[in-house]
């Protein structure tokens, strides 16, 4: 016996009741939690910066991007290329609330600001922990063309990953994601399940400029050191050598006779830094090879705590990733007899703490 329609829509209606319509899976559920959860702390960015045109008048130029609010009194955490040179920065919160935010602090070489609202008792989210895991569930909230408050999942797709900076600094430890991150989701945060942050979405690699799945954040790891700095002191303290060198390819070495494979010849030292005071000398003739002429005489460092270095941003990526107090062992050619010296890496003496 046929149905009729109506009685086939009751069946249907009855069906999809008995099977719990609107009942969400797990999954989904975690991800209206999490949005719930974390989307009052995401806001947008908005970066207000003066241009001048061909007739120099002045031209304000928009830019758009994410945050997201670390601590309830105020501090948000977001890209430095969103904030960049703006002259005035200006904070959307998802209750459409807009407020002018000053910046307490950039770092170009690591890609992190942080900003400073007066509002108080303001959602926050947490920190993550380490360690974790590639095929790990992970949620990017933000602000992708403009359109504030979205949602995107996916999955830690890699880790370990390196990427440089607009600065040219190599940044490690880099989290590659497949959740959907466009222009506008730099800065904000990708989170894990429960809603911690671990990381803040940074760049894209893609074609088109759109996403295309492979996504990178900067790990909570080193955007707490660099965040607890910022708050502190406005600036990032790094240890500087006090140095300056050019690389020697393997072929110039050949030719000079020299028992290394790769090198980076000193060429400036600043008398009171650290590779002086540690006996390090510098280039103090030229050799000519050919029709080219190439600094001489200095030392040659080959590698710094057994890691080779053939050129001058190789030093630094290696000096980058050193804290204060550490000390490490720098392997150089002087003559043609390899030595060594410890040096245990501090602050540059032009270069305080506000607080002291």
């Amino acid at each position: 016996m046929k149905l009729s329609k109506l009685a086939l829509a009751l069946v249907s209606l009855f069906s999809l009741s008995a099977n719990g319509q609107g009942k969400l899976l797990e999954d989904e559920k975690n991800n209206i939690e999490v949005y719930e959860k974390c989307s009052p702390a995401v806001v947008n960015i908005t970066a207000t910066t003066l241009r001048r045109d061909f007739f120099f008048d002045v031209i304000p130029q928009k830019g758009a991007g994410s945050g997201v609010v670390i601590r309830a009194d105020g501090y948000i955490v977001t890209n430095d290329h969103v904030v960049g040179d703006a002259a005035k920065v200006e904070v959307t919160f998802t209750d459409k609330t807009t407020l002018p935010a000053k910046v307490v602090g950039t770092d170009p070489d690591s890609d992190i600001a942080v900003l400073k609202v007066e509002k108080p008792k303001l959602s926050a989210v947490d920190y993550g922990l380490y360690p974790l895991k590639v095929g790990q569930k992970v949620l990017a909230i933000g602000n992708p063309f403009g359109y504030g408050g979205s949602l995107s999942t996916g999955i830690i797709s890699s880790l370990g990953r390196d990427i440089r900076t607009q600065t040219d600094r190599l940044v490690r430890d880099i989290i590659q994601t497949d959740a959907a991150i466009n222009p506008g989701n730099s800065g904000g945060p990708l989170l894990d399940s429960s809603g911690k942050l671990i990381g803040i979405n940074t760049q894209i690699i893609s074609p088109s400029g759109a996403n295309s799945g492979v996504g990178f954040a900067i790990s909570v790891q080193t955007v707490k050191r660099v965040v607890e700095q910022l708050i502190l002191y406005g600036q990032v303290l790094r240890p500087d050598l006090g140095m300056f060198g050019v690389g020697y390819s393997a072929a110039l070495l050949q030719t000079l006779r020299l028992p290394l494979e790769n090198g980076v010849m000193i060429t400036e030292l600043d008398p009171q830094g650290l590779a002086a005071k540690a006996g390090l000398k510098a280039a103090n003739q030229e050799a000519v090879v050919g029709f080219r002429r190439f600094p001489f005489g200095g030392d040659i460092i080959f590698s710094i705590d057994d890691k080779p270095v053939t050129n001058w941003r190789e030093v630094q990526d290696l000096i980058f990733d050193k804290k204060v107090g550490e000390q490490i062992t720098v392997h150089f050619l002087r003559g043609k007899t390899k030595r060594s010296v410890v040096i245990t890496l501090r602050l540059p003496d032009s270069v305080r703490p506000k607080s002291l």
